[in-house]
């Protein structure tokens, strides 16, 4: 495994993006655009990931699904509308995310420099949706996508995280909004989590890797109704953590992190 010196706290991205686009995040961008060109590169990239990168993905990670019984079971709930989440450890990781569900291609929240970087483009094709924090009415417009997609049964994944570590082994805490928008939209959570194993002797040999990659995807979880607003959004967020606890073959008891983002956390 390789090592990396992560922030000192625990929602800190620690890998710059070099800004080379100029994008005001206000109440004129399309949070989720709609427009016809758009929709028709769209599909192009749903081709291009199911003929090439998908099966790359595959031979590149070593990637392992687990759990995709979940996702037929609970077929007719999902398609009315769900939100996912997972640990964020891997640049690559929302593909495999991809992989595993298959026909749909979520919307996602992502930090707004994975909009106007480089890959910007590409980002915002696979469903990224910039969080702007500088501008009021972009919020407001922001929030209003949200609504629209959330109210006609729109997929929604989720980093609580709040940052990409690659290949940290503990689930950090999560940040509120994970919880807030699942009892706000009164849907269900999807949990999964991508956990690191040991690569087969032929990978190791033949393709230089020490390490591969499973997603494991996890039972809907509801919010408790029987709990008032904040005790909700309190025992939804710490059912979720330990999920994906779970999910990723750690002990929650042994997880250094308690569930909840509190201004941060310093990292031990």
């Amino acid at each position: 495994m390789k090592n990396f010196q992560y922030p000192e706290y625990t929602d800190m991205h620690y890998i710059e993006k070099k800004k080379i686009k100029d994008i005001k995040f206000d109440e004129n961008y399309p949070y989720i655009d709609n427009s016809f060109g758009f929709k028709f590169k769209r599909f192009f990239v749903k081709c291009g990931l199911r003929l090439i990168v998908f099966p790359f993905c595959r031979v590149k990670l070593g990637l392992k699904i687990e759990g995709r019984d979940k996702l037929k079971k609970n077929k007719e709930i999902i398609n009315n509308g769900v939100i996912s989440c997972c640990n964020h450890v891997h640049m690559w990781d929302y593909i495999c995310i991809l992989k595993a569900v298959r026909r749909r291609i979520p919307y996602f929240l992502c930090w707004k420099d994975n909009i106007t970087g480089e890959s910007g483009g590409l980002v915002k094709l696979v469903g990224g949706i910039p969080i702007p924090d500088d501008s009021i009415k972009g919020m407001r417009k922001y929030n209003n996508d949200i609504d629209i997609l959330m109210n006609n049964g729109g997929w929604l994944h989720i980093y609580p995280e709040g940052s990409m570590w690659e290949f940290y082994d503990k689930i950090r805490p999560f940040k509120r909004g994970l919880a807030y928008l699942a009892i706000k939209y009164n849907k269900p959570i999807l949990p999964m989590a991508i956990k690191y194993r040991k690569a087969s002797f032929i990978r190791r040999k033949l393709l230089r890797r020490d390490w591969s990659l499973t997603i494991c995807i996890g039972d809907l979880i509801y919010p408790n109704d029987n709990l008032d607003k904040k005790e909700k959004e309190l025992d939804l967020t710490k059912r979720c953590h330990m999920e994906v606890c779970n999910l990723a073959g750690i002990n929650y008891q042994n997880n250094k992190y308690d569930a909840i983002f509190n201004n941060s956390k310093r990292i031990d």
